[in-house]
């Protein structure tokens, strides 16, 4: 059981120190995400992860549209998003179609239907876009380098299991506060680092 005394969502905690305050902050902006994403599900008559699939496979490739990738993506198991995607199907928001590159998978694709709602939804969370427009470059440069980093260190930890961002590529090269990607031959600067990059070669674990 948590010590009161050390869990960073007791309030006194909080008040004498920066490093718990901010993972409690951290817990209220993903509080937020499901709200936001709630509402959207409701409206639709969906389920959360149901909304979310379909925005996923609205915005990435085909080589992400099968059972066995949305599960690493979602970190639920295969049974899981099989039934996820049986009812999107009886729904007549998804089909299933053959994979020309594995004969043992299928490709999921989005009806006329599952597109609208996908870009319907996609917009869950345009309140917390316009807040964080709303900062300085330079705050949102220095954001966006934090977080990227927090996200590596908990896919490095195994807490996040499916990462496209630049840090897990094989394209990547760099320490400290240089990055280079090989694959598009240009240094990688703060505002150039990606988080969910098209031309992502997971990296071999060492």
């Amino acid at each position: 059981m948590s010590n009161t005394n050390t869990t960073p969502f007791n309030p006194d905690v909080q008040n004498s120190s920066n490093d718990a305050l901010i993972v409690a902050a951290l817990e209220r902006v993903g509080e937020s995400f499901r709200v936001m994403l709630w509402e959207q599900a409701k409206e639709h008559g969906l389920s959360p992860i149901q909304i979310q699939s379909l925005i996923f496979l609205h915005t990435h490739d085909d080589s992400m549209a099968t059972v066995t990738y949305l599960s690493r993506e979602f970190n639920v198991t295969k049974a899981t998003v099989s039934d996820v995607i049986k009812v999107l199907v009886e729904k007549k928001l998804v089909v299933k179609k053959d994979n020309p590159t594995d004969s043992r998978a299928q490709v999921l694709k989005l009806t006329a239907a599952g597109k609208k709602i996908a870009e319907s939804a996609g917009g869950f969370a345009d309140t917390l876009l316009g807040y964080v427009s709303q900062l300085p470059d330079t705050q949102k440069t220095g954001l966006k380098t934090v977080l990227l980093q927090l996200i590596f260190q908990l896919h490095n930890a195994q807490i996040i299991t499916m990462q496209r961002m630049c840090f897990t590529c094989t394209h990547y090269a760099g320490s400290g506060n240089k990055h280079f990607c090989n694959l598009l031959r240009i240094p990688l600067v703060a505002d150039t680092l990606r988080l969910d990059c098209p031309e992502h070669v997971q990296k071999k674990a060492g």
